[in-house]
């Protein structure tokens, strides 16, 4: 039996959709029917090859939401038809140092769908039983499929962030990541800011939530912080450095800058400030199945959803090339 997927035969080489073997489940293995599978702009680690040991060809996608159609022997607890879904954790080896203490998401093996194995861009996948969160009724595998990456990114790091309600939460960057970061921020209880570029971002903020806004094309950034109190986190989404830095200035005593949006030039920091007021910088990874599973039920209690452009799968190669742009409002979500 045959299936459609989108693969990566080369590295640079551009997307390609064509007909493979449909998998069969092995030990502890589900074989997922996708419905849904968000484009990440980490999947371009797959297309340039900046992923150490990937083997080609590979099909990406690590945000797959859909329903179990198969299972594999000792794929505990699933059944055929569970709506289920699966992010960043593909899976763990469940003997490194890191999962011995309980720590899946820092697995010295980490699995990562579209990365270590085929992902999502297609009508069926195989993931590890260990790997999956359970979809919860309310949202739709569209809906669902960005918080497997963005979302329970965003959501796993303000909550983990050491930030109480009423504490002053920034977000920098309203892109993919950002605008549910705002969401979360707001729906947490946070004074949320956002900040980005340009003027004409600022009702779309507002609505997700922020009570402020900083144009960081026209303002200081760290001054508009400042002038608010200074920032006990300010969550960096946005890919920049340079954009990270201009924050720093803006942030309170004790405050952290909690960095989710992967930037390749180095951070300059101007240490002898964060010293006395004893200032941070953290990053976050994004989170396990169970991690997802929080970030559904929250999204479900609060109202958080992604902004999404639904595409078929057979408009692949158009999507990616859309969110690479930075064309997408706000998540590309495609469809089988």
């Amino acid at each position: 039996m045959k299936m459609r997927a989108v693969q990566v035969l080369e590295p640079k080489q551009p997307l390609e959709l064509g007909e493979i073997d449909l998998p069969e489940p092995g030990e502890a293995r589900v074989l997922v029917k996708v419905e849904a599978c968000g484009i990440c702009h980490s999947d371009a680690l797959l297309v340039e090859n900046l992923w150490p040991h990937i083997s080609y060809p590979r099909t990406p996608g690590h945000e797959v939401a859909g329903s179990v159609h198969a299972l594999g022997p000792n794929s505990e607890p699933w059944k055929v038809g569970d709506r289920v879904a699966v992010g960043w954790h593909g899976g763990h080896c469940g003997h490194c140092d890191r999962c011995r203490r309980g720590d899946f998401i820092t697995c010295r093996l980490l699995a990562i769908p579209g990365l270590s194995y085929d992902g999502g861009y297609a009508e069926y996948m195989l993931a590890p039983a260990v790997a999956l969160a359970r979809i919860p009724e309310p949202l739709s595998a569209a809906e669902a499929a960005p918080l497997m990456c963005a979302g329970v990114t965003t959501f796993n790091a303000l909550r983990h962030s050491g930030a109480v309600p009423g504490d002053l939460v920034a977000i920098l960057g309203i892109g993919g990541l950002g605008h549910l970061g705002v969401q979360f921020a707001a729906r947490m209880g946070f004074e949320t800011v956002a900040i980005a570029r340009g003027a004409e971002k600022e009702p779309l903020a507002r609505e997700f939530g922020a009570q402020h806004y900083i144009d960081s094309d026209a303002a200081d950034v760290g001054k508009g912080l400042r002038a608010l109190g200074g920032a006990r986190v300010v969550l960096a989404t946005a890919t920049s450095a340079k954009a990270m830095a201009a924050t720093i200035g803006g942030l309170g005593v004790d405050g952290q800058l909690l960095i989710v949006g992967a930037a390749l030039e180095p951070l300059p920091l101007n240490t002898a400030m964060m010293i006395g007021q004893r200032q941070s910088v953290r990053a976050w990874p994004s989170g396990t199945c169970a991690d997802s599973e929080d970030t559904m039920r929250f999204s479900v209690l609060t109202g958080v959803r992604a902004r999404i452009e639904p595409m078929p799968l057979v408009r692949a190669a158009e999507a990616y090339e859309r969110m690479m742009s930075n064309a997408a409002r706000f998540r590309m979500v495609l469809t089988t």
